[in-house]
């Protein structure tokens, strides 16, 4: 290799690239291709790694996304939006389709079927989400039903994960996952909404907690 041809393949490779001049088209598609592809929410830092781009650039990307699937384009009138949106959930970004077509997807891909948790999963699992950690026993105590082979469910669906044990009884404790924060469509537990409107019955979940063990 001449010293010509070693210069020229040295401006080529893409880490040496600043702000994805590499990338084609840019950093905005990269980061969209990422992102049609992913299973799960994925962080700022790790496309930005995956790209060779500073975060910053990524974070531009992800933003200016966001507002061209919600039918802003910043040079006219805003278009209707996509069957899609992009979202940030649980420490990380995804494509997800948009709220308004639901009943279509869950149509399409449960062909009918109900996949949707039972009274009782989604009463234990708001017990387990306003007081994690917590035991089994705790969650039967104030459910006032042995809850064993709903847990089970919960665990078997992503939704809680075990997270250590009691130090007073040894018990396992539960907790909730990222894929549960993931499904409903908020970054942290900080956001979760009132338990009263939703799971009546449960309103009064902190007085059951004061008198269980």
């Amino acid at each position: 290799m001449t010293a010509e041809q070693h210069d020229s393949a040295a401006r080529t490779v893409p880490g040496d690239a600043p702000d994805g001049a590499a990338l084609p088209g840019g950093v905005k598609p990269a980061v969209e291709a990422v992102l049609m592809v992913v299973d799960e929410p994925v962080a700022p830092a790790e496309l930005a790694a995956v790209l060779e781009v500073p975060e910053a650039e990524v974070l531009r990307a992800l933003e200016e996304l966001r507002r061209e699937y919600d039918g802003y384009t910043g040079d006219g009138p805003e278009g209707a939006p996509r069957g899609f949106e992009l979202r940030d959930v649980a420490g990380g970004w995804r494509i997800f389709s948009r709220a308004d077509y639901a009943p279509v997807v869950s149509k399409f891909v449960l062909e009918g079927q109900s996949a949707r948790l039972s009274q009782a999963a989604l009463e234990t699992l708001a017990v387990i989400a306003y007081r994690q950690p917590v035991s089994r026993a705790r969650v039967s105590a104030i459910r006032g039903v042995n809850v064993d082979s709903v847990v089970r469910t919960l665990v078997q669906r992503g939704l809680i994960v075990d997270a250590g044990t009691e130090p007073e009884t040894g018990s396992l404790l539960y907790r909730t996952t990222p894929y549960f924060l993931e499904r409903l469509g908020v970054g942290s537990l900080d956001e979760l909404p009132q338990i009263a409107p939703h799971l009546p019955g449960l309103e009064n979940l902190a007085e059951y907690e004061d008198t269980t063990y």
